[in-house]
């Protein structure tokens, strides 16, 4: 698959250095120096894999993020935010924001490349180990749309970011099983990519959110586990 990569940075170095060493590995690859011209270039190419620098003028990296989730074109693509050590910045503002991975700045070329091989692992569904989420019986008021990608509610559709729909596909496959922490990070991010410790539940929280509160179990300590409303 020849994959797209957007790469969003205000120095022009940093853009040279990333564009060089992902082309080396046959992917195209896109520029933007800020966030509005991000927004027009991913318009154009609807890239597989954004990777976003934090502080930018203009508009950061964070209101870029949230714009990119709303455009039809990046509602599902990866995103990861290259972040300078130095900065000052939240992991779980960065998952608030939209963001599937983070990326410290700076980084060894062959790291680099390994990162943003396990990143686009993710845009192939059936590299994420998750298992088909059965297709549900009728008496159950959540169905999940696996080849849409979309959860149906009460009849009603909801268009879920790609790694919320992989979270509760997992939970959806085995329900009232209890899904452990480290259970979860591996199928739906993979054991080669680092995330934060409150990355699961910052996703959980968004997923109610969509979904409703009900559908989720939170069990202290463990993990979660799926129980349909039906059933609460």
């Amino acid at each position: 698959m020849n994959y797209r990569v957007l790469i969003v940075d205000d120095e022009a170095d940093i853009l040279e250095f990333i564009r060089y060493n992902l082309k080396k590995e046959g992917y195209e690859v896109f520029t933007a120096a800020d966030g509005m011209e991000a927004m027009k270039v991913a318009a154009e190419v609807s890239p597989h894999l954004v990777l976003l620098d934090v502080m930018m003028p203009n508009m950061d990296g964070m209101e870029t993020c949230r714009r990119l989730r709303r455009m039809p074109q990046t509602e599902d693509a990866v995103i990861a935010f290259l972040t300078a050590r130095s900065e000052d910045y939240s992991q779980v503002a960065g998952f608030d924001a939209g963001a599937d991975d983070y990326i410290a700045k700076p980084v060894r070329p062959n790291v680099l490349v390994s990162r943003i091989r396990a990143l686009l692992k993710r845009v192939d569904g059936d590299a994420l180990g998750v298992p088909d989420a059965p297709a549900g019986p009728d008496n159950r008021s959540l169905i999940i749309d696996r080849e849409r990608y979309l959860v149906v509610k009460n009849g009603e559709e909801i268009v879920l970011p790609r790694k919320m729909f992989e979270l509760l596909a997992l939970l959806y496959s085995k329900p009232q099983k209890v899904f452990l922490r480290d259970e979860i990070f591996t199928a739906v991010w993979g054991d080669d990519v680092v995330v934060g410790e409150r990355t699961i539940d910052v996703h959980i929280r968004k997923l109610r959110e969509k979904i409703g509160a009900d559908y989720i179990v939170t069990v202290k300590g463990v993990g979660y586990k799926y129980r349909d409303a039906h059933e609460a």
